[in-house]
């Protein structure tokens, strides 16, 4: 099965199963009216003091995520270097920096492929055995994380994202989102323009599954370019 007909299979599923919907749309959980990033830069924070939005985990979960604590995630894939730097605010507490909040990322290689996966018609190269570009880090005393990893791929349906997934000190999940990526002419997804494959096929945000209702809270800032390497930053508020 091809990826897109994957994602949107969950989608039209979705409309007859209340709790599939719940787990792939977004929450609306605004504390405060929100005034966030918006234009095709973003500011990666939100005006306001609001809960991120929830979203899919997708397909490519990582198997066993407090196995990758580490900054580092590259694990020699080749691609533009990027930098990410993720706060965790508490939105319970005015948006205070939430320290000691678990942080797992991971997202695709250059290629568009997970570790972990494959060999099957989603993917059909086969990263079973290895686990890039996968990783976990607790929040410091500010609220952040920082990871080295390179410039995600795009495959087929899917804009450029990171998946996130945030817990609390004690284990409990508190948000699953994404982050998006600024498009158009300018940005680091244009400068990238696909590595070796392009953007012939590229799926826009706005066409995105997930992120077609909208980027504002999940949008972050990228800057850099392809020689230097990019950093990005955002900032997700959640409920702890």
């Amino acid at each position: 099965m091809e990826r897109k007909h994957f994602l949107k299979s969950l989608f039209v599923g979705a409309i007859s199963t209340p709790a599939l919907l719940s787990a792939c749309g977004k929450e609306s959980e605004e504390v405060t009216p929100t005034t966030g990033a918006t234009g095709t830069t973003g500011t990666g924070t939100s005006g306001s003091c609001s809960v991120a939005p929830t979203e899919t985990e997708g397909p490519f979960p990582t198997k066993v995520p407090a196995s990758y604590v580490r900054s580092d995630i590259t694990d020699g894939k080749a691609g533009h270097k990027m930098t990410a730097k993720i706060t965790i605010t508490n939105t319970n507490n005015n948006c205070a920096a939430l320290a000691g909040a678990v942080v797992d990322i991971w997202h695709c290689d250059a290629e568009g492929n997970y570790s972990e996966y494959g060999g099957s018609g989603m993917q059909s190269t086969n990263y079973q055995s290895v686990h890039f570009l996968r990783g976990r880090q607790t929040t410091d005393a500010n609220g952040q994380v920082t990871f080295t990893t390179i410039f995600p791929g795009w495959y087929s349906g899917r804009a450029t994202h990171i998946h996130v997934h945030i817990y609390s000190a004690s284990g409990t999940s508190l948000k699953v989102t994404q982050i998006a990526f600024p498009e158009g002419t300018g940005t680091a997804v244009a400068a990238v323009n696909g590595y070796a494959k392009g953007m012939s096929g590229y799926t826009t945000n706005a066409k995105d599954n997930v992120f077609s209702d909208g980027v504002t809270q999940e949008l972050a800032t990228v800057t850099g370019s392809p020689t230097a390497g990019f950093e990005l930053a955002i900032s997700f508020g959640v409920a702890a």
